[in-house]
């Protein structure tokens, strides 16, 4: 695996090694030897994935609060993804920046996404499904998130008009309204 940094401090891009030849390729997903070595949580204990049907599917911007912030590791296995991460955390040289990268199954690209930041993705494909590595485990009162459309994070969504639930929608505070209230 080949961990490139990313403009946000902790968040880093992986990509495959391939293995290929006539028959397809083969490459690791997930080493944890090779994730410690790089400093970071090799300790994964949850395994999600989420199916969006539709292309422009928008799920995010979500996260978990202290003491139950979140390590992620984010690969679509299956259709393409535009993934963000958004960095939340207090102090961080890189508050408030966002990155995102192109995620598919044709490239195995993976994201890590360290706890105290943020997570969100559009499909840029019908039948999508992305793989979620997590630790330490969900804690639904420990779920928060940020506004998709926060007018100081001004990300720059692919896919006008996206499809989401309400509260993705709606019901999330802003950056600043999360500044305020801390």
């Amino acid at each position: 695996m080949i961990f490139r940094e990313t403009a946000l401090a902790g968040v880093l891009l992986i990509e495959p090694e391939r293995q290929c030849d006539a028959r397809g390729h083969f490459s690791r997903a997930f080493c944890r030897d090779e994730f410690t070595a790089q400093g970071l949580n090799g300790a994964f204990v949850q395994v999600s994935t989420s199916m969006n049907k539709l292309r422009g599917t928008l799920r995010g911007l979500h996260y978990q609060a202290a003491p139950s912030a979140e390590d992620k590791l984010v690969r679509v296995v299956r259709g393409a993804a535009f993934d963000v991460a958004v960095d939340l955390r207090p102090g961080s040289v890189t508050y408030g920046g966002w990155i995102s990268a192109e995620l598919s199954a044709d490239n195995g690209r993976m994201l890590y996404i360290p706890p105290g930041c943020a997570h969100g993705f559009q499909t840029l494909e019908d039948d999508t499904e992305i793989l979620y590595m997590i630790a330490p485990n969900h804690d639904p009162a420990a779920s928060r998130g940020v506004r998709w459309d926060d007018p100081t994070l001004k990300i720059a969504w692919p896919i006008a008009d996206p499809i989401m639930s309400a509260r993705d929608r709606n019901e999330l505070p802003t950056l600043r309204d999360l500044r305020l209230a801390a």
